[in-house]
């Protein structure tokens, strides 16, 4: 699997940058998405809005042609920002409030998730006649983030909730599915799919015809590293293969039409968005167990673009020493008064240049998913990264 490197315009920006930010390159973006939609014909593609709500972003991917998995009615409010008709937005959230859900429904938008019979009674009081689709759960296995527990319900719930939902006026319209967020193996998806097709059995046994499937995001990005530092491999192609196999096994199980919904969110934006922060300090120090470690302190971590440092790493450029042959192991660690604000929780150091002094540039690759979601807005006073968009020579090509 090719891992990405900074697109040209996407290196110059970060090379001209005299103060840190977090750069995204539209065009990098754009293909992401139309390589996408190649490998997945016919899926209607629905931008996880929460993994870049950028305005530049979400308007460059509504005009290739993306809708949106929105979570709430700000990000609604947002994505229609963007010109996309609400018929290509869900409310792709099973947590909502009566009030929220009214909110979406004023809004226009007329598909919601839902995984309990209490979720869809309440659709029904305050956006009567919508349709709903039924998220089940998953083990979360061989991602990095599960995103189990909390949603997601079993089969023979979901055909109990599809089933209200009828009763109640509303339009039983789908299944979804998350297999966890990235997800590292074909397992989680094949499995995935059992449980759809199993579903789908036994609603079609009540009578209930589904006009689409929803396979929900998990699609890897390609350019992280793990807590180690070592370069993360995800199968992207076999996954894509079991999905595409997947589809058409689903398509043979019900005569009528049955439509396909994905909601990538990294793996359109993760690769093409960069940080451009500084060395604050690189420190040599002995820890409680009488060890020397060096620690690599930098002005970026976890409270302002770097959330996911717990589970992953990410690849870091010093440009002003590519050259150097010296390294040194150091914890990764970002600038604030809080202990978890270190790489792998502080356990794990990676190699660095051993003469970095403050004010050094880092690039910090990969960071472009979550990024902007995530930062806080003045933790320690450490404000958030502004952010900057930024084109390819072809444009929109």
């Amino acid at each position: 699997m090719n891992v990405p490197h900074p697109d040209d315009a996407l290196a110059a920006s970060l090379s001209a940058a005299g103060t840190d930010r977090i750069v995204y390159d539209l065009t990098g973006i754009e293909r992401q998405f139309d390589a996408l939609a190649d490998e997945l014909p016919g899926a209607h593609i629905r931008f996880a809005l929460k993994a870049c709500p950028e305005d530049e972003v979400l308007r460059a991917l509504a005009e290739r042609g993306a809708g949106f998995d929105a979570a709430s009615p700000a990000e609604i409010t947002q994505a229609l920002r963007t010109g996309v008709a609400p018929a290509r937005i869900h409310y792709g959230n099973t947590i909502k409030s009566d009030h929220d859900i009214a909110e979406a429904h004023r809004l226009s938008v007329r598909t919601f998730a839902t995984d309990s019979v209490e979720d869809v009674r309440a659709i029904a009081r305050h956006a009567p006649g919508s349709r709903v689709f039924c998220r089940l759960a998953t083990s979360g296995d061989g991602a990095l983030w599960g995103l189990n527990r909390k949603f997601g319900c079993a089969p023979d719930d979901a055909v109990r909730v599809l089933d209200t939902a009828r009763a109640a006026g509303l339009t039983p319209a789908g299944l979804s599915v998350h297999v966890g967020s990235q997800q590292m193996t074909c397992e989680a998806w094949q499995q995935a799919l059992d449980t759809l097709a199993e579903t789908m059995a036994a609603l079609a046994g009540r009578g209930i015809a589904l006009d689409h499937v929803n396979l929900g995001g998990g699609l890897p990005a390609l350019g992280y590293r793990d807590r180690r530092g070592n370069p993360l491999d995800p199968p992207l192609d076999k996954i894509l293969t079991v999905l595409r196999e997947g589809m058409d096994r689903l398509r043979g199980l019900t005569p009528s039409p049955l439509a396909f919904v994905v909601e990538p969110g990294r793996h359109l934006v993760a690769d093409h968005g960069a940080v451009r922060a500084h060395v604050s300090r690189l420190t040599r120090r002995r820890q409680p167990d009488g060890t020397d470690v060096y620690w690599l302190y930098l002005s970026c971590g976890k409270f302002n673009g770097l959330y996911e440092m717990d589970q992953l790493t990410h690849r870091m450029v010093f440009p002003g020493h590519l050259d150097e042959r010296e390294h040194v192991h150091a914890v990764v660690a970002g600038p604030t008064c809080d202990s978890d604000d270190a790489y792998g929780d502080g356990r794990h150091p990676v190699s660095v240049p051993a003469s970095l002094t403050s004010g050094d540039p880092v690039w910090i690759l990969s960071a472009g998913a979550y990024a902007t979601s995530y930062m806080t807005q003045g933790f320690n006073g450490i404000r958030p990264l502004p952010c900057v968009c930024v084109r390819g020579q072809e444009g929109h090509d």
